[in-house]
Parts: structure tokens; C-alpha cells; sequence
């Protein structure tokens, strides 16, 4: 990693600053997005500007209206393209798809594609839209291969290329800011699911992010500006507020998941099913042959704030399709004491030990998914979850000592 270019930062607009500290579990202590700050501001930050958004379903009111909609029928702001990422700006795609290009029924507006797309083809983009600003606002899963993050640093590097402004509206991480967690990417391993070495589990928001990208990994940093919340704590869970849930993909419908996300979806690198096609993605895990013995086993570790079920499932679609198989449940009883990857590369070891048809995905996209072949290679060594935990310490500690230059909130 390159080293922090604190002048850039200084000239970074943040909108505002904390309000005076509150007890965490105070309800009445406002909690404003940036969109909502943004609105409140009478959009000063877009004035002048022909504006196009990165956004998804997720970019909704208090009132669970669509910020599109919302700044489209506002004459004070000039909005004039719509960004769609991964599953699409109003969200009809599922996982691995996207909406192409076509025209917003609902406003008029045009929407371009930006799946898959990166440096000058999307930069193209931004030119052809006619935009002066790109704006991006979409509730992020904390986890490093949530692909929404790799969309805002894509966009980022493009809007540079096509000499756009960006500007990034802040929502909270759903799984609190506490800390960074997990393995950090090595760069040999970037893919959309981890551009840049971040760890496994970021513990920042998408504007710290977009600071992070901005001041490290950009060979050429963004005109940037961040609209900050205010009211938002770094130990807050995504309900401490009222604010409503828009599942920002079609297998995170709520919290809860986004919660165990960061740890079981390394799932998806091995033959077994990580819960797609149930009401519980990424909470139900499991394959045919497997019994309560895996349950077992990772109930003996007693790890901190979770236990396990046995558990019994037919997924409706993805790995084991109309198949009843068996596996675990994760209950989450104390979220504070909880850590998600942790409780995952226990789970891989476990699994592994107990059942013996246990391999991962050909492609090894475990590796991906981890960032480098060392989680892999440890289990299949035989290593206990401590010891592959032990082995990514050195590189987490380089990295929160990065992240802590680009935190906005305590």
C-alpha cells in the first residue's frame, strides 16, 4: 500500500460534523442519512450540475421512496441519467445479471449499465450520459466480496477518466463499524469480488471507503465529496434505527443476513449449498449425506455468541435444487461477542472433518473469496480454525492501521 496523502484528504469535503456523543441504545438521537442531509441541504453540493446516480433499490427515503423518484420531481436538483449496478437499478436481476440499458418507465430517465464494466468502457459511459457529477448512494453488506463497493471503486476510477466529479452518499454499515475482521486481499488474487486489498470484513462505510479507494488505490484520486450521516455510532447495529431495510440483493433480505454474511458466504467455494434458494441465505448451510455430527463438532468449539442446529432444507433453486439435505443452522445470540469470520473458517474445518465428501469448488474460488490460497491450503492441511485465524494477524494489522486515516465517525 502506497502511504496516505493526508493533503488530498484535507481538501475532501466531509458535509458536516458528529453530533455530541449519546448512548447507543438512545432511539430518539436522530440518525440522518446522506441522502437525507443532502435533501435538507436543498442539494447545494449538485447545484449547477447535471447529475447522474449510481443507485439500486436500496436507495430509499425514510418513507421507503425511491431517491430517484424523490429527485427527479425536485426542481432544485438536475438529475438526468441512472447508474445500475449488479441485479439493477430497480432490482429484477438476480445474482451474476444485470438490467442493460434502457429507459425508467416510471421517470423517463435513461439507465446505463455498469455491470462488469470498469476504466474506459465505463468512463464512456459517464461521457455519453452528458453528466457533470456522478452521485452513489446504495446500502452496502460490510463484506469485502459484496460486489457493490467494487461497483463504487470502478466508478470511481472511471468518473476520473471521464473527468467527472463523484460524490458519495453515506448510509451505515448494517454490521456495525467496530472493527475490521479477516484476511486482507492479495493483489494477485483481485477480482470484481475484491479489487484492492481490503480485509475480508471492512467494518467502514461506503464513504470511508470511497476515501480509503481515493487516497490509496486510485493512481489518480477522483474530485471526491462525501455527505456524511449524522447520529450514526461505529457499535450501532442496522436496527438501532427506524430505518427501513431494502434488501441490496436478492439473497440478503434482512440484517440478519448481512450479519452472517461475511463468514459462511466463503461457502460459495466449496460443494456445499450456502443457503440460496431458502428463506434463511447464508444462515442454512449444508449438502445431501451430511448429519447432525457437523453441528456437533462446531458446537464443541463454543465459539463466542453463535450456536448451531441441526438442520434439514430443500433449496427451491442454486446448489442441491429440490433436494432435501442436511447441514446446520447459525443462531446468532449475542452479536456484540460474534464474529462472523471466525465462526466461518470454523465452520469450512468442521465440515471438512466431518463429512467426507467435503471438496471445494474446481476453480478453487475459495481463493478469491479469501484472498490468497492461505485459508485453503491451511485447512486442507489440517489446521484448526485458531491457527488459520492466527495466520492473516500480521496482515489485519497493517491494514486497520491504514483504515483508522479514513474513518469519519467514532
Amino acid at each position: 500500500m502506497r502511504l496516505s496523502r493526508r493533503a488530498l484528504l484535507a481538501a475532501t469535503t466531509a458535509a458536516a460534523s458528529l453530533p455530541s456523543a449519546a448512548a447507543a441504545a438512545d432511539r430518539h438521537r436522530p440518525l440522518r442519512t446522506g441522502f437525507e442531509r443532502l435533501a435538507a441541504d436543498g442539494y447545494s453540493v449538485l447545484e449547477g450540475q447535471k447529475a447522474g446516480i449510481v443507485t439500486n433499490p436500496t436507495g430509499v427515503t425514510r418513507d421507503v421512496r425511491h431517491i430517484v423518484d424523490v429527485m427527479h420531481a425536485d426542481e432544485r436538483v438536475n438529475l438526468t441519467a441512472v447508474f445500475g449496478p449488479e441485479h439493477g437499478f430497480r432490482g429484477t436481476a438476480q445474482a451474476g445479471g444485470s438490467e442493460g440499458r434502457y429507459d425508467d418507465p416510471a421517470t423517463g430517465l435513461p439507465v446505463y449499465d455498469t455491470y462488469l464494466k470498469s476504466g474506459r468502457p465505463l468512463a464512456d459511459i459517464f461521457t455519453a450520459s452528458g453528466v457533470d457529477t456522478v452521485v452513489f448512494d446504495i446500502q452496502d453488506a460490510g463484506a469485502r466480496f459484496y460486489t457493490y463497493i467494487w461497483t463504487l471503486y470502478d466508478c470511481m476510477e472511471a468518473a476520473q477518466l471521464a473527468g467527472k466529479r463523484f460524490v458519495v452518499l453515506d448510509r451505515p454499515n448494517p454490521v456495525t463499524g467496530r472493527a475490521a475482521q479477516g484476511p486482507v486481499l492479495h493483489m494477485e488474487f483481485a477480482t470484481f469480488v475484491g479489487r484492492r486489498p481490503i480485509s475480508q470484513a471492512h467494518g467502514m462505510t461506503v464513504a470511508e471507503l470511497a476515501r480509503l479507494f481515493n487516497g490509496e488505490f486510485l493512481t489518480t484520486p477522483v474530485p471526491l465529496e462525501t455527505v456524511r450521516m449524522t447520529g450514526w455510532k461505529r457499535s450501532e447495529f442496522y436496527d438501532a434505527w427506524d430505518l427501513p431495510w431494502v434488501p441490496p440483493s436478492p439473497n440478503m433480505p434482512t440484517p440478519d443476513t448481512a450479519l452472517v454474511y461475511s463468514g459462511t458466504c466463503l461457502f460459495e467455494g466449496t460443494n456445499l449449498s450456502e443457503g440460496r434458494g431458502t428463506t434463511r441465505p447464508f444462515e442454512l448451510l449444508g449438502a445431501e449425506g451430511i448429519d447432525g455430527r457437523w453441528a456437533a463438532a462446531a458446537n464443541e468449539l463454543r465459539l463466542p455468541g453463535v450456536s448451531f442446529r441441526e438442520a434439514y432444507f430443500a433449496p427451491t433453486f442454486s446448489k442441491f435444487q429440490g433436494k432435501t439435505i442436511g447441514g446446520v443452522q447459525i443462531h446468532v445470540h449475542d452479536r456484540a461477542a460474534y464474529d462472523p469470520v471466525r465462526t466461518g473458517i470454523a465452520l469450512l474445518v468442521t465440515a471438512k472433518r466431518t463429512w467426507s465428501g467435503f471438496s471445494w469448488r474446481a476453480d478453487n474460488w475459495i481463493d478469491k473469496l479469501t484472498g490468497s490460497t492461505q485459508v485453503r491450503t491451511m485447512i486442507d492441511a489440517g489446521a484448526s480454525a485458531a491457527e488459520v485465524v492466527a495466520g492473516w494477524q500480521g496482515e489485519l494489522a497493517a491494514f486497520r492501521r491504514v483504515r483508522r486515516e479514513y474513518l469519519l465517525y467514532k
